[in-house]
């Protein structure tokens, strides 16, 4: 069965949170781990620029994500919730059915403001700790799920994201192989995964 991943991308986004989370995600398929995962960089617009000036291209454009069975979100807009009609927390909302909603650093506060972390338990950049507050419950971990949603600390977390989900699409040794050919030493299954 295939497994489609949308890496959402928009402008004010940091950069780091995304590639963080997509390298070692798409590496379960460029690794050869498993043939059956796609995925695309989404955006609202055909290029996007990152924090620092960094360009991001789109592969789609302005297209709904309830197609997806993944949504990956980086941060970047801030350490507030941004508007309900946001442009970008508008689209989110078109992900409400995807089987997976994945958010690095400040990326949570976009998924809370589009309803996508009520009730839920979530975590997000330590500075944005009061922020999530308004709409989630904030578990100070590296890394948390709870159900289909998986939230990751500050900007750094994106790897350990990025090798929860890739340990969740394969195996633990999978996500160890991964980790280790990209010479990342340092996640943990304590790595506070809750």
């Amino acid at each position: 069965m295939t497994v489609r991943i949308a890496f959402v991308v928009y402008d004010g986004l940091t950069a780091l949170d995304f590639v963080g989370a997509y390298d070692p995600i798409t590496r379960v398929g460029t690794m050869g781990f498993r043939e059956d995962v796609e995925w695309e960089v989404c955006g609202l617009s055909p290029t996007v620029t990152a924090t620092g000036g960094l360009t991001f291209e789109t592969t789609v454009t302005d297209e709904p994500l309830d197609g997806y069975d993944a949504v990956v979100v980086p941060g970047g807009i801030g350490t507030t919730l941004p508007d309900d009609d946001h442009p970008v927390v508008s689209w989110l909302r078109t992900a409400e059915d995807c089987r997976y909603k994945i958010s690095v650093c400040t990326g949570s506060l976009l998924l809370a403001a589009a309803g996508l972390l009520d009730g839920r338990r979530a975590t997000t950049h330590p500075s944005a700790y009061e922020a999530l507050a308004e709409r989630a419950a904030v578990t100070e971990r590296r890394v948390v799920r709870d159900g289909d949603v998986i939230t990751g600390g500050g900007v750094s977390s994106a790897v350990d994201v990025g090798l929860y989900f890739a340990e969740l699409l394969t195996d633990a040794g999978t996500r160890d192989r991964i980790a280790e050919q990209m010479d990342y030493p340092h996640y943990r299954d304590d790595t506070g995964v809750s």
